[in-house]
């Protein structure tokens, strides 16, 4: 597949395409909801004509470049670097400077289906479930109020369905009566043992809650009183996944590792390696591939379309809170936070990151003049007949 003009000078290949080429036979093999048909649109539309742009100008060479929109939604693979850029400046801002762990908490397999099926409902219960386990041990184990920030991930490198947490958490905390900060010396920051079963009991409290008040009423595999209970009993006794990493020592460390995971899709272009009618040949890690049919692999990125208005981004404890922040911040010697940056243009921002003005022509370096998109041309009148 060769880049459309509207794409020159990015990606070699383009999810894009592969919509383009395949939907109709997508939705023709798979059922797909609002979200899913709506992302898939928007990826489509992305940058080309059908949103509307503009034609850069230089009135002194004569050279042009014609821009069009982004789609701006979050699911697509270009349109998320600059907006993922601006979050981690102001992010920065508000990181205390104490070491960070990064925590992963896991949905274990056999609730996968359920939440194929009650995505925000499920994907709530892991939320709330993993920040009340970090804050519950902050509160019981350092006596402290622990800060942190929760980013949801719901993909493999290989693109399936697996839905997991992940936290990056201040090494130590505000004290309960708040009047000093407990930083934590150690490289751990609890058992994984002790966080599993915490965070293994809240996800089953929350998730028999939501059924209690008929949340999975249109689930179909729960349609037997039974089935419910059968599914509860049986991860109850699995070892709940909890992967902990040693702390980052440095705050500008953590802001660059958390960069990695906030607005990441499932995958993007770069990782496109060939794309043919019948196959797509993408990275997944370290040199290892996987070869899917189009609509296969289609299929697999939609699974990772979020409900609409789900936040999959979510900040607990020493982070949600302005005063005990400003505290803490004050406890360790910090200055008070700094206004939120404003947030750049698209323009400037570009520069910032690549060093390429996109206001100035590549050529001659004159400022250039934006001109709006030319109309299509009018039909010509019928000739005539001869009489």
């Amino acid at each position: 597949m060769s880049a459309s003009p509207a794409q020159a000078g990015r990606a070699r290949l383009d999810i894009a395409d592969i919509v383009r080429a395949h939907r109709a036979q997508l939705e023709i093999l798979y059922p797909l909801t609002p979200e899913q048909k709506r992302v898939l649109t928007d990826i489509e539309q992305c940058r080309t004509a059908v949103l509307g742009g503009h034609v850069d100008h230089c009135p002194s060479c004569g050279y042009e470049h014609y821009a069009y929109h982004s789609c701006r939604n979050r699911h697509c693979p270009k349109c998320q670097a600059l907006a993922q850029e601006h979050w981690i400046e102001q992010r920065r801002t508000r990181l205390l400077d104490v070491g960070h762990f990064h925590v992963v908490f896991t949905l274990p397999a056999e609730l996968r289906p359920l939440a194929r099926c009650a995505p925000y409902v499920v994907f709530c219960a892991l939320f709330l479930a993993a920040a009340a386990t970090l804050l519950e041990l902050g509160d019981s184990r350092l006596r402290a109020r622990l800060g942190a920030t929760l980013v949801l991930h719901t993909w493999t490198r290989k693109l399936t369905f697996h839905p997991h947490v992940h936290a990056i958490v201040t090494a130590g905390g505000l004290s309960l009566d708040g009047q000093r900060f407990r930083r934590l010396r150690r490289d751990f920051l609890f058992p994984v043992k002790v966080m599993g079963k915490l965070f293994r009991g809240k996800v089953l409290h929350i998730l028999s809650e939501a059924y209690a008040a008929g949340l999975f009423a249109h689930v179909q595999l729960l349609h037997d009183p039974a089935a419910f209970g059968r599914l509860v009993a049986r991860v109850s006794k699995l070892s709940w996944n909890v992967y902990a990493k040693a702390p980052f020592k440095k705050s500008r460390h953590v802001v660059a590792y958390l960069g990695r995971y906030t607005h990441r899709v499932g995958i993007a272009n770069s990782r496109l390696l060939d794309v043919t009618p019948e196959r797509v040949v993408f990275r997944t890690r370290g040199s290892g591939t996987e070869a899917l049919h189009p609509v296969e692999f289609l299929w697999r990125f939609v699974q990772h379309v979020l409900p609409d208005g789900f936040h999959k981004i979510r900040h607990i404890g020493l982070y949600a809170s302005h005063t005990k922040l400003a505290a803490a911040r004050a406890l360790l010697g910090m200055p008070p936070a700094s206004p939120w940056p404003q947030r750049p243009s698209y323009e400037q921002r570009l520069l910032e990151l690549t060093g390429r003005d996109v206001r100035r022509c590549p050529i001659c370096l004159a400022p250039l003049v934006a001109l709006p998109l030319p109309q299509p041309s009018a039909r010509a009148p019928p000739q005539a007949t001869a009489a």
